[in-house]
C-alpha cells in the first residue's frame, strides 16, 4: 500500500503543483506512477467543472469565467507542459539540423517565437473557453485525462531522443505492460464518457486527440528523432486546445441540426 501511495506520489509531484508527500525516485516508485499521471488531469476537470458552476451561479461575466478557466491548468501543473510547448516551438522554428533542435529543448531561455506561440496559445484557449457551454462542460473537463493517458502511452511506448532525459527516467522504470493497459483504458474511459455526455462533441474531442498524437509522432520522429519530456508537454498542450476547440465545434454543429 505504501509503494501504491509513493507511485501516486511521484506523479503528482512531477506533473503539478499540488502537495503531496515526498517519495524517492526509486524504480518501486516509479513503476506505476504513469498510471496516475491521468489523475492530475481529473483534478484539472473537475476544478473547472466546479468553477464554471460557480461562475454561472453568482453571475460572473463569461470573459473572466473563460479568463480562469484558462489558467486553472497552469496553476495545477506549474507551467510544466507549457514550458515543453514553447522549448518545442523555438527548436522547430530554428530549422537547424536535428541535434542543434534537441539542445534548444534544453536551453532554459525563451525565443521570440516562443513568445509568439505562447500568446497565440492562451488567446486561442481563452477564446475556445469563451463557447463552452453546459452541454459540452463534462466533454471539456474529459480531455484534461484523456490528453494525459495518451501522453503516459507515448512516453511508454515511443522512441526517445534524449537518452539521460525526464520522460526516459519514467520510461525505463515504467512496469510497461501495467502503463500501458492502464493508459489506454484511462483514454478508452473519458472517450466512452465524453460520448455518452454529449456524443458529437465527444466524437469531435477524440478524433481530435487522435489526430494530435499522429501529429506529435510524426513532429517528433522527423525533427527530433524520437520524443523527450518537452515535446509531451509540447503535445499535451495542443491535444487540450484541439480537443477544446472540436468539442465547442461539435456543440454548434449540433445546434444547426437542432434549429
Amino acid at each position: 500500500m505504501r509503494q501504491f501511495f509513493s507511485n501516486i506520489a511521484v506523479a503528482f509531484s512531477m506533473y503539478s503543483k499540488i502537495p503531496v508527500p515526498q517519495a524517492d525516485w526509486t524504480r518501486d516508485n516509479m513503476k506505476y506512477s504513469l498510471c496516475f499521471f491521468p489523475l492530475v488531469g481529473v483534478v484539472i476537470g473537475l476544478l473547472e467543472f466546479g468553477w464554471y458552476h460557480f461562475a454561472a451561479a453568482v453571475s460572473l461575466g463569461t470573459v473572466f469565467r473563460s479568463a480562469v478557466m484558462t489558467v486553472i491548468p497552469v496553476i495545477v501543473t506549474g507551467g510544466i507542459h507549457v514550458d515543453g510547448l514553447l522549448d518545442t516551438s523555438d527548436a522547430l522554428s530554428s530549422w537547424r539540423e536535428r541535434e542543434k533542435r534537441l539542445e534548444i529543448l534544453k536551453d532554459s531561455h525563451a525565443g521570440a517565437f516562443a513568445v509568439i506561440i505562447g500568446i497565440v496559445f492562451f488567446i486561442t484557449v481563452f477564446g475556445a473557453a469563451s463557447e463552452v457551454s453546459f452541454r459540452i462542460l463534462p466533454v471539456v473537463c474529459l480531455c484534461f485525462p484523456m490528453a494525459r493517458a495518451l501522453s503516459a502511452l507515448s512516453v511508454n511506448y515511443f522512441p526517445n531522443a534524449n537518452p539521460k532525459g525526464t520522460a526516459e527516467v519514467f520510461r525505463k522504470n515504467a512496469e510497461k505492460r501495467t502503463v500501458g493497459i492502464s493508459s489506454a483504458a484511462a483514454a478508452a474511459a473519458c472517450g466512452a464518457l465524453a460520448v455518452w455526455a454529449a456524443p458529437v462533441p465527444g466524437l469531435l474531442m477524440i478524433l481530435a486527440a487522435m489526430l494530435m498524437i499522429l501529429i506529435y509522432h510524426h513532429v517528433a520522429m522527423k525533427y527530433f528523432g524520437g520524443i523527450t519530456g518537452d515535446l509531451a508537454g509540447f503535445f499535451l498542450c495542443i491535444c487540450e486546445l484541439a480537443s477544446l476547440i472540436a468539442a465547442a465545434a461539435g456543440d454548434k454543429i449540433v445546434r444547426l441540426i437542432m434549429i
